[in-house]
């Protein structure tokens, strides 16, 4: 799951071993992720382990 905000914005499968760069870099590379940065830089990408990637604004 990847939420922007704390809000849900998008679903990504990755395989469960991934590491947290990897995982940070697909859910910031998902196509809905980047409508909804329009050209912002996130201030922080909170990875919680097997469960979610948090984008914070």
């Amino acid at each position: 799951m990847v939420q922007i905000n704390g809000k849900v914005r998008a679903r990504i499968t990755v395989p469960a071993g991934i590491s947290e760069i990897d995982a940070k870099r697909e859910a910031l590379a998902h196509a809905a992720v980047q409508r909804q940065l329009d050209g912002k830089l996130p201030q922080q990408v909170v990875y919680v382990a097997g469960r979610l990637v948090n984008i914070v604004l």
